[in-house]
C-alpha cells in the first residue's frame, strides 16, 4: 500500500526522471518559503542582514527538502502558507485604504 500525503510529491514524480526530483523540490520550496518569510516575518534589515537571512533559509530548505522527498506535504503547506498570508496582507492592505479615505470629522 504505497500511500503519499502530497499531491506535489505525486505529480513531480510522475512528470520527473529521478536526478532532477531533489533540485526540482529544492528550488520550488526555497521560493515558495521566500514568499511566505517575505510575506508574514519580514522587517527592513540592511542588506547584509537580509542576504544573511536567506542564506540560512536557503540552508534550512536543504534540510526541509529531505522530508518533502519521502513524501509529507512540506510542499503543499508552503502552498497553503502562501495563499493565507497573500490573502491576509491584501485584506490588511484594502483597510488601511479605507481608513485613509475616510473623512476625519
Amino acid at each position: 500500500m504505497d500511500s503519499n500525503y502530497s499531491f506535489i510529491f505525486d505529480l513531480v514524480i510522475s512528470y520527473s526522471d529521478s536526478i532532477n526530483v531533489f533540485w526540482t523540490f529544492y528550488i520550488i520550496n526555497l521560493i515558495l518559503s521566500a514568499i511566505a518569510y517575505k510575506l508574514g516575518f519580514a522587517r527592513r534589515l540592511p542588506i547584509l542582514k537580509s542576504v544573511l537571512v536567506y542564506i540560512m533559509l536557503a540552508f534550512g530548505m536543504l534540510i526541509l527538502n529531505f522530508f518533502s522527498l519521502v513524501g509529507y506535504p512540506v510542499t503543499d503547506s508552503l502552498i497553503a502558507i502562501c495563499l493565507v498570508l497573500g490573502i491576509y496582507r491584501y485584506r490588511l492592505h484594502l483597510q488601511r485604504k479605507s481608513e485613509n479615505k475616510e473623512p476625519v470629522k
